[in-house]
């Protein structure tokens, strides 16, 4: 054993450690709403992509295949982004927002639990109204979270 570590060992034995504050989990500056508005986005536009596709008449079996491949594939992507939706908010729900912003936003709770529903319901069905209202509940959230005091250390850096 070095001099050095020695004397660090004495150190540490002679002095407490301090008790750190943090806000987040993790150093702040990770935490970003926009992951979430855009899964949100996606759910809309292809729930909207969906509802407009038209299906082939019957007997033509290369534009069923297609029909039913381009429907299979817009499902599963919209599918992913309601999930990808519900993670992102409950991410911020359970490690960005903390028990003061309840003052600042009374209606956090049942804002972000309504919004999992719907991101759920977006998944089960093809459903306009539900799209639309996890659109505005997402932006809704991501009001919140900008209010919250939330800003991006390199908000300079990642202007483009």
């Amino acid at each position: 054993m070095s001099l050095f570590d020695a004397a660090v060992r004495v150190v540490d034995r002679l002095s407490s450690p301090r008790v750190a504050q943090a806000h987040c989990d993790v150093p702040c500056g990770v935490y970003d709403a926009t992951p979430m508005k855009i899964a949100a986005n996606t759910v809309l536009s292809l729930t909207q992509k969906l509802l407009a596709l038209d299906p082939p008449g019957p007997g033509d079996k290369q534009a069923t295949l297609s029909f039913g491949n381009t429907a299979a594939r817009m499902i599963l992507v919209k599918e992913q982004h309601a999930e990808l939706c519900k993670h992102e908010m409950l991410v911020l729900w359970t490690d960005w927002f903390k028990p003061p912003m309840l003052e600042q936003f009374p209606d956090l709770h049942t804002t972000v639990w309504m919004a999992a529903k719907l991101c759920s319901k977006c998944k089960q069905e093809v459903n306009l109204q539900a799209a639309e209202d996890l659109f505005a509940a997402v932006n809704k959230i991501a009001d919140m979270f900008g209010k919250s005091g939330y800003s991006l250390p390199n908000a300079a850096l990642m202007k483009g």
